[in-house]
């Protein structure tokens, strides 16, 4: 009778260290998939940042793109390279052809012909202002400035700055 009893014992023993052994490895399992979790959540979110900065760097050269299309067409139309360029901030859609003064306006996402402009479109988190500076009769220095907020409400600037030069005197 002791030995069924020491017998009976050694299997509750067993039994019980099975249970300690399957408790761990389920622990070690759920370590390991929430770090995996929390890793892609991570990394989908710096790609919505990249994405967000992607689209500001476009913004931004756009905007200079459109001054230098104004100094472009005033070459074209025989009247002074800077006519029109004076100090101050502006907003510029991509088919301006005049600078408006800077109002702080979103810069709205037209989806039909995926455009970006200030009407006609659902309202971005993106804000675009060109700062202009006459340094020179010969010389004038355009800023592109797009500052936006992430979904997280982190703030971000991005600052382009180009020269452009009366080459033709």
């Amino acid at each position: 009778m002791r030995k069924h009893t020491a017998q009976r014992a050694a299997n509750n023993s067993r039994g019980g260290q099975l249970l300690i052994e399957a408790m761990i490895a389920i622990s070690i399992i759920t370590v390991g998939i929430v770090g995996v979790l929390a890793l892609l959540s991570r990394s989908l979110t710096l790609n919505r940042v990249v994405a967000d900065q992607y689209t500001a760097t476009y913004l931004a050269a756009e905007g200079i793109e459109v001054v230098k299309n104004i100094i472009d067409a005033n070459i074209v139309n025989v009247r002074p390279w800077n006519q029109g360029l004076t100090d101050g901030a502006y907003e510029v859609d991509f088919q301006s052809v005049a600078l408006t003064p800077d109002q702080g306006r979103q810069v709205q996402f037209d989806a039909a012909t995926g455009r970006f402009g200030y009407q006609g479109g659902a309202p971005t988190n993106y804000r675009r202002r060109i700062q202009i500076a006459l340094v020179s009769a010969d010389e004038v220095r355009v800023n592109s400035v797009v500052d936006w907020t992430t979904h997280g409400g982190g703030t971000f600037s991005l600052d382009t700055e180009d020269h452009f030069f009366n080459w033709r005197p």
